[in-house]
């Protein structure tokens, strides 16, 4: 696959007199179509990174490149144009009236003709199951609605990335799992690249690859298989997943199982070959 997001020695500071970075001189890629998760603990600059790959913030020095161009003060609004970006609180992107109202205020000021935008309207709230809430209120939604109506938001613009930055992380979750899948399926659909910050370990399962940010550097890139493995997990901000702990409580009652990480369905299996 070709790299559509080529990040090269970027540095940024929050405020220039301090001697620390928030991101210190880091370089990575992203390829298309890709899920890319980012994990650390708080503070580790995974929300910094995001916020200078949409052009929020500016870098102190670096590159940044998105689909073969290079960010730039003059190019930063149109390179938004290919990135979505969804927040952790909804609320914060809500402008509209209504569910339908807001999901067309970005085709709005695009330009779309209106005849296009009801389309894409119509289309974006089926995607994420929001259809019939159309003429709600956003304020009179539920967490895990508001979300859903942001994702449609953000997707009706066709974006080629999608950046969710601590998206799931008010969700219980059931929701969580639910508004990955709907990810999930839009990805597939239209082909889209996602990088995902979050804390959330069925969101980290389900992405190709795993990079894990600590004090404003990358400590690490893996597969979430590989990173799973690891036994410091709770160091890098993140718990051990429910089938590690139920693993070694097997192994620890005598039972012989792998002692690295695997899937539930292969835990079920190497189960039943010991009966």
């Amino acid at each position: 696959m070709e790299t559509i997001i080529e990040i090269k020695d970027l540095a940024f500071r929050y405020q220039k007199d301090q001697e620390h970075y928030d991101v210190n001189h880091i370089s990575f890629h992203v390829k298309h179509g890709e899920w890319l998760s980012i994990v650390g603990h708080n503070g580790s600059g995974k929300s910094t990174t995001v916020r200078l790959i949409d052009g929020l913030l500016e870098a102190e020095s670096g590159e940044i490149w998105i689909d073969g161009k290079l960010l730039t003060s003059e190019n930063v609004w149109e390179m938004r144009r290919k990135i979505g970006m969804v927040f952790q609180n909804p609320d914060n992107q809500f402008v509209g009236a209504t569910v339908e109202d807001d999901v067309a205020f970005g085709l709005e000021n695009q330009g779309l003709p209106l005849d296009q935008m009801k389309k894409r309207v119509v289309e974006s709230l089926a995607l994420v199951g929001m259809e019939e809430f159309s003429k709600k209120e956003p304020a009179r939604l539920s967490g895990g609605q508001k979300q859903r109506v942001a994702i449609a938001g953000v997707v009706a613009l066709r974006p080629d990335i999608l950046i969710l930055d601590e998206s799931t992380s008010m969700l219980d979750p059931e929701g969580r799992l639910e508004l990955i899948k709907i990810v999930q399926e839009i990805r597939k659909d239209h082909k889209m690249t996602v990088i995902s910050i979050t804390h959330d370990l069925e969101e980290v399962a389900l992405s190709d690859r795993v990079l894990v940010m600590k004090k404003g550097a990358i400590e690490s890139t893996s597969s979430p298989r590989e990173l799973f493995s690891r036994p410091d997990l709770d160091q890098i901000g993140l718990d051990q997943p429910f089938v590690n702990q139920l693993r070694q409580s097997l192994i620890d009652g005598g039972l012989n199982l792998p002692h690295s990480y695997i899937t539930e369905e292969k835990l079920e299996e190497a189960l039943w070959e010991l009966l």
